[in-house]
């Protein structure tokens, strides 16, 4: 080499490591503002792949724990139970409680290893079947009681004494055995501390008791109260014949007095399964399924946890998917801007770079250069970017997986800088819009290896498809592939309207829409506006698939309660309605039937020998008048609107029956037996769904209420309150099973004791059989159930994903259009400085520069929010979002608040532009571009 090379080499800051390096630090400091871009550029890399996993699985695990806390104690618990066999007889006690408590640790043990370590509390329970109690203090009021004793240890660390004491743990000869009972038993049955009583037991043998003390819970919620049938309430009778039905609290030793009498005695060991994590749910889920297949020994297995946790899983599953989709488009978005940045900073110093190889350094000169001084700011910032994403809170688990994505994403972002010096376009001072077309043939061929890959992506994920909770790279980005071909297509497409429209505006007068048009149409910002297409295209997939699961949530309440509130009970006498009708805040109600396994017949009552099917009675003007009055979408058939008419009743029946009906010719006329009474229908429509059919229902029959009246063979009438119904039906009708009220403001407390008290004057009528209990009326509200479905869970989780998705999206594809402007801004600069000394002021400056870059901005915003928007309607199929919806599909429709989303940003990305072109101009100062002939 040359002296003089050797001597440029030296001064490009190769001679040795510490000259190196103190030029290196220099020239950070003078371009200090294009390394703070990329340094930031490269923080919010980092901090997005360690942040987003870290907090994913901290909402993850919140939404396990609000999830689990949320379930009735069945669906958190798993029961071990003993047969219920006589344990004892013929008065002699022996010690038999005691030691089958011991059985906890033993049993668990037992249990499959993933089970066994999710099992945070625990309790033992033995008790007595029910026998008769009577005594003085009952007599007094003439009650008739049954009770059960039972031992659980734990409780008195759970309750508070308000009278007496704890029973003794031994047991006398010859003294009572002694209880405790719950407050609220002993007030309503007359019973106190110091209370006699007698328990009955087998062939004639007795139980002296006495009432030793009363409690209150300390804590109603605490677990060891989660038994059938409660110990902290009385069970009142179902009739003036039936029993009230109790449980008295004992020790072992009392129990055991109880056994001697030869009262069958039942064991149970239950553990609550609440210590659990997402990542060991399925390995808990299969051993629990497990062991309900193959119990322990003489034990029965008692569980409905299962079901929950699998349905939170597969939640969790499609939302985390999602987040991947979502994070993508956002990471490819930041690595976008990173390259922007790096050509950015490459441009402004191109005249050095050329000087450096001119002067004798080799060609590479400059990128080793770029390589030092982005060396001394990318990789610290990366870490500064992972130590933050660290100490945001979230799980320790998210991170350690994603260390070498850090690193991987530090060293491409440590590499754009060099890699955009060796990858320079054009030499200094060239025209930037035109030395595309000389790399046209290169181009052409990367847009074709794009279009290509994402039509195969998208071919793949719609035949594939993706697998819950696993993230497949290639399909994962689908949206992004998509979103760079809409991209490239566009960038290709949009200039040739604009060249006709600068031949129309060539013709008016004034140069400002021609010149602005011109410039548009030469546009070189091709990656900018890539950028800003999938920034926008992720933004707006976030926005329409949020869209799209609030309105299957609304679809899936609408279909539980379609009205303002379901009052649902056994049998409500008819005139409920209008107990509810003049309730504050009720404005109307309407009646429900609703039954199901019923049994489908010819019209000669012969069983038609097809499954059984759900019948469903609505009065169809009522329901839609409901619906309306209460503000919810319920469509309403004409076959349900219709009056009476002769022969079979018209009715709206499922597709499945509907064509098993056609092949046992029975579609012109069938019979089902609703409350007695023998319906005759014809299939006159069908549906796939219904509201108040549950969606799981396949097979069902809708019939009109108002059209019933007189079209049934009546059996024995049901009886009722009274309360006149249709004719023919030997003076009543259909009995509601359920009410649809709308209105607001309502009590829901009132709703349901007017339902309480329907039913009990309709069960005062004898309808229901001795021994046989109708449940309480349940209230459901249609804002109960819309909360329920948006609220815990995975729901967390998908709210962060399309919350970080949306402000992402639109605050990158801003900074993207910042990009855009700058990119030509050395261009405008100059014809600027030349078109002012030609005399255009400065309100012309303005309206050129929106004429050149509304275009752009526009074609881009557009772009990114109809891949956006289309994005959904391939990939809704394979995210599985019914998992957050009921099992409701997720229907994404036009949005008209996407349009004004759109036009909002447009408004925005144009001041912003025009805020961006103006700080740049005054930097620059025009007279010195105009004289030198150069924008650095």
């Amino acid at each position: 080499m040359t002296r003089g090379g050797t001597r440029g080499t030296r001064a490009a800051g190769f001679g040795g490591g510490g000259v190196a390096l103190a030029g290196a630090v220099r020239r950070v400091r003078a371009f200090a503002g294009q390394f703070l871009l990329l340094g930031m550029l490269a923080l919010v890399a980092a901090l997005l792949v360690t942040a987003v996993p870290r907090t994913a699985d901290r909402l993850a695990e919140q939404g396990l724990r609000e999830h689990v806390a949320g379930r009735p104690a069945a669906e958190r618990d798993l029961t071990l139970t003993a047969p219920e066999l006589p344990a004892g007889g013929g008065g002699v006690v022996t010690p038999v409680t005691a030691g089958r408590g011991q059985e906890l640790d033993t049993l668990q043990a037992d249990l499959p290893e993933a089970v066994g370590a999710a099992v945070q509390s625990r309790w033992f329970l033995a008790e007595t079947a029910l026998s008769r109690l009577t005594g003085p203090d009952l007599a007094a009021k003439n009650y008739f009681v049954v009770a059960r004793l039972r031992s659980a240890p734990g409780v008195t660390g759970a309750a508070t004494l308000t009278e007496g004491r704890w029973p003794a743990q031994a047991v006398g000869a010859g003294q009572p055995v002694e209880v405790a009972l719950a407050a609220d038993t002993a007030r309503k049955l007359n019973l106190r501390a110091g209370s006699r009583l007698r328990f009955g037991g087998v062939g004639g043998q007795s139980l002296p008791l006495l009432v030793a003390g009363v409690f209150e819970p300390a804590r109603t919620a605490d677990g060891v109260w989660d038994t059938l049938p409660s110990a902290l309430r009385v069970t009142e009778p179902a009739g003036d014949e039936e029993p009230y039905e109790m449980v008295a609290l004992t020790s072992d030793a009392g129990l055991d007095a109880a056994i001697a009498t030869g009262v069958p005695v039942r064991f149970s060991w239950r553990y609550r399964l609440a210590g659990l994590d997402v990542a060991g749910l399925g390995a808990v889920i299969d051993g629990v399924r497990r062991l309900e297949r193959t119990p322990p020994a003489g034990l029965t297995v008692t569980q409905a946890v299962d079901v929950p946790l699998r349905q939170f899983l597969d939640a969790v599953s499609a939302a985390r998917t999602l987040l991947a989709v979502i994070a993508a488009g956002m990471i490819a978005t930041v690595a976008g801007l990173i390259v922007l940045a790096a050509r950015l900073a490459a441009r402004r110093r191109e005249a050095e770079f050329a000087l450096l190889v001119a002067r004798g350094g080799a060609p590479t000169s400059g990128a080793r250069r770029s390589l030092a001084e982005s060396a001394l700011v990318v990789p610290p910032a990366a870490a500064l970017g992972w130590l933050l994403g660290r100490l945001l809170p979230g799980s320790p688990a998210g991170t350690a997986s994603t260390d070498w994505l850090v690193l991987v994403a530090a060293a491409l972002a440590t590499l754009a800088l060099p890699l955009a010096t060796l990858g320079s376009p054009a030499p200094p001072g060239g025209r930037r819009d035109l030395s595309g077309r000389r790399a046209g043939g290169r181009r052409l061929t990367l847009e074709l290896l794009v279009v290509a890959l994402a039509v195969l992506a998208t071919f793949l994920i719609r035949r594939r498809g993706l697998s819950p909770g696993s993230v497949d790279p290639l399909l994962v980005s689908v949206p992004v592939l998509l979103a760079v071909a809409a991209a490239v297509l566009v960038l290709r497409l949009y200039p040739w309207p604009l060249r006709l429209l600068g031949r129309v505006a060539a013709r008016t007068r004034g140069s400002v829409t021609f010149l602005g048009v011109a410039g548009a149409s030469r546009s070189a910002a091709t990656g900018p506006v890539v950028v800003v297409v999938v920034a926008v295209a992720t933004a707006a997939f976030c926005g329409v698939v949020a869209g799209g699961i609030e309105a299957g949530r609304d679809r899936t309440a609408t279909v539980a309660v379609p009205a303002s509130a379901l009052v649902d009970g056994e049998r409500l006498a008819p005139d409920t309605g209008a107990a509810l009708h003049r309730l504050p805040g009720v404005r109307r109600s309407t009646p429900v039937l609703r039954e199901s396994a019923l049994r489908v017949a010819d019209a000669r009552g012969v069983d038609a020998g097809l499954a059984a099917v759900t019948v469903l009675l609505v009065d169809g003007p009522g329901l839609a008048d409901t619906a309306r009055d209460a503000g919810v979408d319920v469509s309403v058939p004409p076959v349900l609107r219709a009056g009476r008419s002769p022969g079979p009743t018209p009715a709206l029946v499922s597709p499945a029956l509907a064509a098993e009906l056609a092949r046992a010719g029975l579609d012109g006329s069938a019979l089902v037996t609703v409350q007695g009474y023998a319906q005759p229908f014809r299939v006159a429509d069908t549906a796939d769904d219904f509201p108040l059919v549950p969606p799981d229902v396949d097979r069902f029959v809708v019939l009109p209420w108002q059209a019933l009246a007189g079209a049934g063979t009546p059996g024995p009438p049901p009886p009722g309150s009274g309360t006149p119904g249709p004719p023919g039906r030997g003076g009543t009708g259909p009995v509601p099973t359920a009410f649809l009220v709308s209105g607001d403001g309502f009590d829901v407390e009132a709703l349901r004791r007017a339902g309480d008290e329907g039913q009990r004057r309709y069960q005062t009528g004898g309808s229901f059989a001795a021994g046989e209990r109708p449940r309480g009326a349940e209230v459901t509200t249609w804002q109960g159930a819309r909360q329920q479905l948006g609220g815990g869970g995975a729901n967390g989780l998908l709210v962060f994903g399309f919350a970080a998705g949306a402000a992402g999206g639109a605050a990158f594809g801003l900074l993207a259009v910042a990009f855009a402007v700058l990119a030509g801004a050395r261009t405008r600069a100059q014809v600027l400085s030349r078109l002012r000394t030609l005399g255009l002021s400065r309100r012309q400056w303005r309206g050129l520069l929106l004429v050149e870059l509304t275009p752009l901005v526009a074609a881009a915003l557009l772009t990114g929010a109809l891949t956006g928007a289309l994005l959904p309607l391939l990939l809704t199929p394979a995210l599985g979002l019914a998992a957050f919806t009921g099992g409701e599909p997720v229907r994404v429709a036009f949005s008209p608040g996407l349009v004004g989303a759109v036009l909002a940003a447009g408004a925005v990305a144009l001041a912003l532009a025009v805020t961006v072109e103006t700080v740049h101009n005054r930097r620059m100062r025009l007279g010195e571009v105009l004289r030198l002939g150069e924008g650095s």
